[in-house]
């Protein structure tokens, strides 16, 4: 199997050779609930899991094991998220720009979660960076908890579950095996497109909502006239 260690995205190879497979869990528990952490390649790491487990190299682990060490840790890191956000409240969407915290991502997932409802949840799994904001915006909203378990739960699963088993069907493809670092690149582009189609969207709903904004009426001069 070629080294992915030279890959500019994710060194797969290296953290799970290093880590095994708690080092799968914590980079998902990270990303999931650490503000932080948004930027890291989790779906990517999902695909590369389920390669590894086909070729039974480096990952010595049944399928079903790591598919389930994967949806408990990202069930996990949700609740972390959900928690910090009741307990900062609106004090984090007031935060000002800094090198891992972006105004705008913080807006962008508020939005998607307005517009979604709870099952922004099980969406924003699918979308990286809203992955890691939905649910604790969730907790600033201070949505049910019973609703937010739910809708968490049923998005872990199907994201650990979906990815893992693309990565493993498709190890078992020559091409696929010896071109492991092109596949994983454009695992990450795609998995970029939903958030940059979202925020087109957004942008444009924002547009149109500005245009239609009615100009506040000009004060007119009533003059009194003398009674006669």
């Amino acid at each position: 199997m070629q080294n992915l260690a030279s890959s500019p995205l994710l060194d797969a190879e290296a953290l799970i050779s290093t880590f095994g497979l708690l080092g799968i869990m914590a980079t998902v528990f990270a990303e999931s609930g650490l503000i932080v952490c948004f930027f890291l390649p989790g779906d990517s790491l999902l695909f590369t899991s389920g390669l590894l487990v086909s070729n039974d190299q480096i990952l010595h682990q049944p399928l079903w094991l790591v598919m389930l060490a994967i949806a408990v840790a990202a069930v996990l890191g949700d609740q972390f998220g959900y928690a910090f956000g009741r307990k900062v409240g609106g004090a984090l969407f007031r935060r000002p720009n800094s090198r891992f915290f972006k105004q705008e991502n913080a807006e962008r997932a508020e939005q998607f979660m307005q517009k979604h409802g709870p099952k922004a949840l099980v969406m924003a799994r699918f979308i990286p960076v809203f992955r890691t904001f939905i649910p604790i915006t969730a907790g600033v909203a201070r949505m049910t908890y019973r609703t937010f378990f739910l809708f968490n739960v049923i998005g872990a699963v199907l994201w650990s579950v979906s990815l893992t088993l693309v990565g493993y069907y498709l190890g078992q493809i020559a091409f696929v095996r010896d071109n492991i670092e092109a596949i994983v690149i454009l695992i990450v582009l795609v998995s970029g497109i939903p958030i940059i189609v979202e925020g087109i969207r957004m942008r444009r709903r924002a547009r149109a909502a500005s245009r239609q904004t009615p100009a506040t009426p000009s004060a007119t001069v009533e003059t009194e006239l003398p009674r006669p």
